[in-house]
């Protein structure tokens, strides 16, 4: 299935990395530091060679279910005088590996944030999908997404239809445990990340309003009940960038980055209320009960 060979690739560059290398990859032509490899560094150059080649082997799977992923000239550069990912050097060692360059007629995406970030939440679910064996959601997803993907040809549209229809296709073929531990099992693809000062619901909204799947948000206070074991966080969402289907919203990609946060509290429920021109989402964090499903939701009129 795709996801273990995109699973087996990831694991394949997390393996080559080290934490104080001098080696890291971009594209040539736009500068970006290509998924999987994004924020990697390699101790080697013959480790960052390598880690090229299954970079490229990640993307042209990738590809397989959406044709616009986008075509990126992977070098090997060297980071000589800062260690800092913000700060490259011009020194390069590597020719570019990926053949077909770009050109004029093919279409390009407005957002690279939005659309690596998409694909980088998907293609984690589907590696999980694969591990998990199921097979049939798996299946469905990718059937209706290669119909998507002759149909749309604005690529920030399509990846955000690919996310839809993987939260629907979720929602549908699995009970509400069983997408807890696929989306746990996919955060924890993603790399699990918590800062012991960062605060989970404002880090997860913070992530997605830098990559374009939301505008803006403002949040209220915690509310907080020991006897019950429950915390509640109600948030104002402007500039969603999912949408509705069959009365229900999307919400898996906010799930696994909360997931990824790794709260003290277990998210047991997200509440969404349409309130016109944004949704008010309630995130309720509960101990000792199972999780509703969250992958989608059912939508409360305001």
């Amino acid at each position: 299935m795709v996801g273990r060979t995109l699973g087996d690739l990831r694991e394949r560059v997390d393996t080559l990395a080290s934490d104080d290398g001098t080696f890291y990859l971009r594209c040539a032509r736009t500068g970006d530091r290509p998924v999987p490899a994004a924020g990697r560094r390699f101790a080697a150059r013959a480790d960052a060679r390598s880690a090229a080649h299954a970079v490229e082997r990640y993307r042209a799977t990738l590809r397989r279910y959406d044709p616009h992923v986008p075509h990126y000239d992977v070098i090997v550069c060297q980071d000589v005088e800062s260690d800092s990912l913000d700060a490259p050097s011009d020194r390069t060692f590597e020719a570019t590996l990926s053949t077909p360059v770009l050109d004029a007629a093919t279409p390009q995406s407005s957002n690279r944030a939005l659309v690596e970030f998409c694909h980088r939440v998907a293609a984690a679910v589907f590696e999980s999908l694969s591990a998990a064996g199921h097979d049939a959601v798996e299946a469905s997803t990718m059937d209706a997404y290669a119909g998507l993907a002759d149909a749309v040809t604005d690529p920030d549209r399509l990846c955000l239809h690919l996310l839809e229809r993987l939260a629907m296709d979720v929602a549908a073929g699995l009970p509400p445990d069983e997408q807890a531990a696929l989306l746990d099992a996919a955060a924890t693809r993603l790399g699990p990340h918590r800062s012991a000062t960062e605060e989970p619901v404002s880090a997860t909204l913070g992530h997605l309003e830098d990559h374009g799947l939301l505008g803006a948000h403002l949040r209220s206070p915690w509310s907080i009940d020991l006897d019950d074991g429950r915390r509640t966080v109600d948030v104002r969402l402007s500039g969603y960038a999912l949408s509705p289907r069959d009365g229900r919203l999307p919400v898996l990609p906010l799930a696994v980055d909360l997931y990824r946060r790794r709260p003290d509290w277990p998210l047991s429920s997200i509440r969404v209320v349409d309130l016109g021109d944004a949704w008010r989402v309630s995130f309720v964090f509960r101990r000792g009960s199972d999780p509703d499903g969250l992958a989608t939701v059912p939508i409360d009129e305001g």
